[in-house]
């Protein structure tokens, strides 16, 4: 029975297979036919033919794993880099490098300073979040960092940190000078192996980053002008003074969040937020001589001494209202008012700054200066010393007379000496 089904249907699938190959062209036939005889088994048992990959699929779908894989870890080499905060490093640390320049910019030393500082910056940053891992993990704007998400190993992170670390110090040692390279080396260190386990031990922490960011600038400094001198201090004491209230509100903002993690910030100290705003309030106040001082050490001219104050005296008064009305609201005006405050100091600098020859006729005027008062002064210790000599011999009283006993009157002259 079976038999005769089988055959019966074969009958039929042969007679419609006639049937419809007569109904189509040659070309259509001949298509057919090699369909047929490259896939007999689905000619066979009646099931469409299956789609065939072309050659390339394989290579097309490992271009694409490739890809993914690499946007990941672009990723988390970004995040791990703290980027923008790196990036901002740069920024001072070219400005720097512009202000010790003098007349004559150097654009490719210009250049690799500010590669090999990002580099160095994005090793201290990577380093730091291996040390905090789990400090972050527990914190709600750090538990999705690459480290505390599992995104990457620790191994591979530090392997990360080291490579770039030491290739951005090669880097300005090679193209800059080894004083650029020394402050490079020496701030990773200070960052990533003194302020970061400081900030789960003692409020101080604060001033130890402070000073780790006050650096760059004076990396920038000495990669063009290869020492480092009073005029170069202007950019790094702004940096020291700003970033005590600009972290003070921070700390002030995120307290919560730093006593989840553990770290030791000022604030939580502070319960009222009262020393905390008065720290803040002292040290912006300390940024306002600062443009006298560029002026007047020739860095800047006048007109800086001018916008400077004007400056200084808005992020005051941010800081001030956070010091009579102590909330987060006020704390994140006083916040805004110090990332506005730096990008417009260093655009200041670099607007009014003096060419290095400028510099130096403002260095000999005051040398010439200083060299006719000195002259003057000689002048008149001089006359002074005749004068006295003068005054000396006029009171100086006559030689003693040796006959004045045998005068016959004394006020007549003696007519012999006697020996």
């Amino acid at each position: 029975m079976w038999r005769r089904r089988s055959s019966l249907s074969l009958t039929l699938h042969q007679s419609l297979c006639s049937s419809t190959s007569s109904k189509l062209p040659n070309s259509q036939l001949r298509s057919s036919s090699s369909s047929s005889s490259s896939a007999p088994n689905s000619l066979d048992l009646g099931f469409p033919k299956p789609d065939v990959a072309p050659p390339f699929s394989s290579s097309s779908v490992n271009i694409s794993s490739l890809a993914s894989t690499t946007r990941h870890y672009a990723r988390c080499y970004w995040q791990l880099s703290k980027a923008r905060l790196s990036m901002l490093v740069v920024a001072t640390s070219g400005t720097g490098f512009v202000l010790g320049s003098g007349s004559a910019i150097d654009f490719p030393g210009l250049c690799w300073t500010c590669a090999g500082t990002m580099m160095v910056a994005a090793s201290a940053s990577s380093l730091n979040q291996v040390f905090e891992i789990k400090n972050d993990a527990k914190m709600k704007r750090t538990r999705l960092r690459p480290l505390p998400s599992e995104r990457i190993s620790i191994p591979h992170a530090v392997t990360w940190a080291s490579t770039v670390g030491l290739a951005g110090t090669a880097l300005l040692a090679s193209k800059a000078n080894m004083l650029a390279a020394g402050l490079a080396a020496s701030n990773l260190i200070l960052y990533a192996f003194v302020y970061t386990p400081m900030k789960q031990i003692h409020p101080v922490n604060t001033w130890v980053g402070a000073v780790v960011g006050a650096i760059p600038p004076l990396l920038g400094w000495a990669a063009a002008s290869g020492q480092v001198s009073l005029n170069g201090m202007i950019l790094p004491a702004a940096l020291y003074f700003w970033q005590i209230p600009h972290f003070m509100a921070l700390a002030y903002m995120c307290r919560d969040d730093y006593a989840a993690g553990g770290f030791k910030m000022y604030s939580l100290a502070d319960a009222s937020g009262q020393r905390t705003a008065l720290v803040a309030l002292r040290n912006s106040l300390y940024l306002i001589p600062l443009g006298y001082l560029a002026y007047d050490w020739g860095v800047t001219s006048g007109w800086f001494c001018l916008e400077s104050s004007v400056l200084t005296l808005a992020i005051s008064a941010a800081a001030f209202s956070f010091y009579r009305d102590r909330t987060t609201q006020k704390a994140r005006r006083m916040f805004h008012a110090s990332l506005l405050y730096l990008p417009v100091f260093m655009t200041g600098l670099l607007v009014h700054r003096l060419p290095d020859n400028e510099q130096r006729i403002k260095e000999d005027n005051s040398v010439e200066i200083l060299s006719f008062l000195e002259t003057k002064d000689e002048e008149s210790e001089n006359l002074n010393e005749n004068e006295v000599m003068r005054s000396r011999v006029r009171k100086q009283p006559r030689a003693p007379v040796a006959y004045a006993s045998v005068a016959p009157f004394p006020f007549l002259p003696a007519p012999f000496t006697i020996p």
